[in-house]
């Protein structure tokens, strides 16, 4: 059910995130150059991520199916519907925590934020707004989605913070820019390997 909703989502957003992704590198790299900056692909490459991570997020509030139910006010009434461990409660209650995970763990790593309840107003503030700007735009509002939403980032938190303890444990060897380089190339590359598992 993520998986696929995953897809869809990249099947639909991919020109402007090609588009996106060619302006900003030619837009990047010429920075660099012109000022004599070094490149480190890996930093370089979580700045495009959270980038895409974004105009799907965008994508995801604005231009998905607009929902007809009634928006909801009432904590946990949306969460409770559904059995554990149905299609719609992965799809609704684990995907929204999904959601935000990569926010939580983005905004921890660019602002260096070391309190929880940092990343709780970040989470709960950009939330809100897109609860309230789908109700604005004729979708609903739904308070459990902000909770999940919040949990999310907060996971995302918590495993930036692991990552960290990890990386202050490992030897200087693969603390190497390169390293990093060499990483998360891989794991873009398994992202993408999976992606086309799903389609086809």
């Amino acid at each position: 059910m993520i998986r696929h909703t995953i897809l869809n989502i990249a099947l639909k957003v991919w020109p402007t995130i090609f588009l996106s992704i060619v302006i900003l590198t030619s837009t990047r790299i010429v920075y660099l150059l012109k000022n004599k900056k070094k490149i480190i692909l890996y930093k370089e490459l979580l700045t495009l991520l959270f980038v895409i991570y974004v105009l799907c997020l965008f994508y995801i509030v604005t231009f998905q199916d607009v929902s007809f139910n009634n928006s909801n006010f009432v904590l946990f009434r949306e969460m409770l519907r559904y059995d554990f461990g149905s299609k719609l409660f992965i799809k609704n209650v684990i995907g929204n925590v999904i959601l935000f995970l990569p926010y939580g763990f983005f905004m921890t790593y660019y602002l260096k934020l070391d309190r929880l309840k940092s990343i709780f107003g970040l989470s709960l503030l950009i939330s809100l707004t897109i609860e309230t700007t789908q109700l604005m735009i004729g979708r609903v509002f739904d308070i459990d989605d902000i909770i999940l939403n919040v949990i999310g980032g907060i996971v995302g938190f918590y495993i930036y913070k692991l990552m960290e303890k990890i990386n202050v444990r490992l030897p200087l060897v693969l603390k190497k820019p390169i390293i990093y380089n060499i990483i998360m190339v891989f794991l873009l590359t398994l992202f993408l390997v999976y992606l086309i598992g799903i389609r086809w």
